[in-house]
């Protein structure tokens, strides 16, 4: 089934109360989110404006040093940086990001993004993602830049 095919389970009419409508439109894009699914990265929790994602280091995601390419650390805290923006159901976009990288993550790790935001005016807003391993340790901080654009994540049944 390709994902244009996909039914995606929308009441007639959205949720009034913010948390609700934070869940609703996060179960929704990930359902839409064929990479963070090939992360095998889960949701784990999603609020107006944060969210957590945890993703576990697998062989095939190590460089050369047998350690956790950077890239995979990455695209875990740009996903939880895009779920907590998006997190209001207004479509909203990365317009910039940076990372430091703190210490390696290795195979078997469980890793957990946390994204707080710390600024939110207009149509921009930035965020800030933590991501640590299992037993706490901070591996990467990630600063991310939004930009809101027309359009919501969710519409209620039968609407585009």
């Amino acid at each position: 089934m390709q994902m244009a095919e996909k039914a995606f389970d929308v009441p007639e009419t959205l949720p009034d109360d913010p948390q609700a409508l934070a869940e609703l439109a996060g179960r929704v894009m990930y359902e839409r989110d064929p990479a963070s699914q090939a992360l095998q990265a889960t949701l784990d929790t999603i609020a107006p404006g944060e969210a957590s994602m945890s993703m576990t280091v697998r062989a095939d995601m190590l460089n050369g040093h047998a350690t956790c390419h950077g890239g995979f650390i990455f695209a875990l805290a740009d996903s939880t940086f895009a779920f907590a923006c998006n997190s209001r159901n207004q479509v909203t976009v990365a317009s910039g990001c940076t990372i430091d990288f703190l210490a390696p993550a290795y195979e078997g790790d469980r890793l957990t993004a946390r994204a707080v935001e710390y600024s939110l005016a207009g149509r921009t807003g930035i965020y800030d993602v933590h991501v640590s391993n299992q037993d706490g340790k901070p591996i990467a901080i990630f600063r991310g830049r939004s930009y809101r654009i027309k359009g919501n994540v969710v519409h209620p049944e039968g609407q585009a």
